[in-house]
């Protein structure tokens, strides 16, 4: 994949306030969730379960089991259905259900790239604040230590709120709004890696620790490599097969 480097003067620095906003409250907008509070409340369920992968792709979902699951009828279900399909996280299947979207591979290299222009981008810029943006990433790096306790279970989101917190101290609202529609793709990606070794989720950490160091030194170039270099190995540990 060909280098893109972006080279634009930083004008002003936000203040670390400014920074961090936990992306799990992000989960589900009035504008995307189901009408009725039964289809939303079928929407967030089923929607977190694909997110941090307890629904795999490849999984058929009945709408039978999930209304007797919550206790609803199926019309709420089928609706929360109707609403992940057009995320492109279900496919649905009349009389059967909806099969739980895989990541291809040409979606996961779409995120990489996108990752890697956003991200490298922020991360050299917003490496001149130092220890003060270093405090809020190495108290993120303390939340995914507490996730080993249980296996791993919530790094993802902690995982992705680690990276939002460096594009968003960019403080450039375009470049979260694309980075934001990464979103579940993003989380989904890092569940499947974690479900298949959730071993990595400790050097995932270490990683982070190295890039919170670098920017906490200041040092910008050396944040840019971590960031490229951890991305890039965490999408090949991806695409390896399973055993």
């Amino acid at each position: 994949m060909p280098s893109h480097k972006l080279d634009l003067n930083a004008s002003c620095i936000p203040a670390v306030s400014q920074v961090y906003r936990p992306v799990s409250a992000d989960l589900q907008s009035p504008a995307e969730a189901p009408p009725s509070s039964a289809a939303a409340g079928a929407y967030r369920y089923v929607k977190e379960r694909l997110l941090d992968g307890r629904y795999p792709g490849g999984v058929l979902l009945s709408e039978n089991e999930l209304a007797r699951e919550l206790g609803i009828s199926r019309t709420p279900v089928r609706q929360a259905f109707v609403q992940l399909e057009a995320e492109e996280l279900l496919d649905m299947y009349p009389r059967r259900g909806a099969l739980v979207r895989p990541v291809s591979m040409s979606e996961a290299e779409d995120v990489l790239e996108a990752r890697l222009l956003i991200e490298t981008h922020c991360v050299r810029r917003v490496a001149l604040q130092g220890p003060a943006l270093a405090a809020v990433l190495l108290e993120g790096i303390a939340g995914q230590e507490r996730t080993l306790a249980d296996g791993g279970a919530g790094f993802t989101v902690a995982d992705r709120e680690f990276h939002h917190a460096i594009v968003a101290a960019n403080h450039n609202a375009i470049l979260v709004r694309q980075y934001d529609a990464l979103r579940d793709r993003q989380q989904r990606m890092t569940a499947t890696l974690v479900a298949r070794d959730p071993a990595r989720v400790a050097q995932f950490i270490a990683e982070h620790r190295e890039i919170a160091g670098a920017i906490e030194r200041r040092d910008a170039d050396q944040a840019v490599v971590l960031v490229e270099a951890h991305l890039r190995r965490a999408y090949e540990l991806a695409q390896r097969p399973r055993h």
